[in-house]
């Protein structure tokens, strides 16, 4: 099976990783990370904040790919410039890996899929990934100042709640 995973991936954190994760073990066809464009990136935002350069993202996805992928798989990185980009426009892809945020998405992946008369993918579901608080890791937690990477709440923080 040939897996996609899509997003932003920056900062990169835990949550990624499980998303990241879940795309190797299933991929053994190969693995498309379609990272956001630097316009669609700032374009998605609902609440604006930094966001590391297109290059930087690819580095370090590249880096914990590196440090992921214990069964070697074959894996290309592209640049998403549309909301469902790679996903509605490749037809060699069978599986696309989403979180339970995204996973309605699928749905109209799908249909636009067939529009183009591509096979319908699969849904792969990651969890979630909670931070010691327990509430979701984010990217816009981490660059708030609330948690690091790996959830732990940050010192600054742990009066505050």
């Amino acid at each position: 099976m040939r897996v996609a995973v899509a997003g932003t991936f920056g900062p990169l954190h835990d949550g990624h990783r499980t998303l990241l994760e879940h795309a190797l073990r299933f991929g053994e066809d190969g693995v498309v990370v379609a990272l956001t464009s630097d316009e669609l990136a700032v374009e998605t935002r609902h609440d604006p904040r930094p966001i590391p350069s297109f290059e930087e993202r690819t580095r370090t996805v590249t880096d914990a790919i590196g440090e992921i992928d214990e069964w070697d798989r074959d894996i290309e990185i592209r640049t998403l410039e549309t909301e469902y980009g790679i996903a509605t426009d490749e037809p060699s892809i069978d599986a696309l890996v989403v979180s339970p945020e995204t996973a309605p998405e699928l749905e109209a992946i799908n249909g636009l899929r067939r529009e183009q008369g591509f096979e319908s993918l699969s849904g792969i579901v990651a969890p979630y990934v909670y931070a010691d608080d327990g509430d979701r890791i984010s990217s816009t937690r981490i660059v708030a100042g609330e948690i690091d990477e790996h959830g732990r709440v940050l010192e600054s923080q742990r009066g505050s709640r």
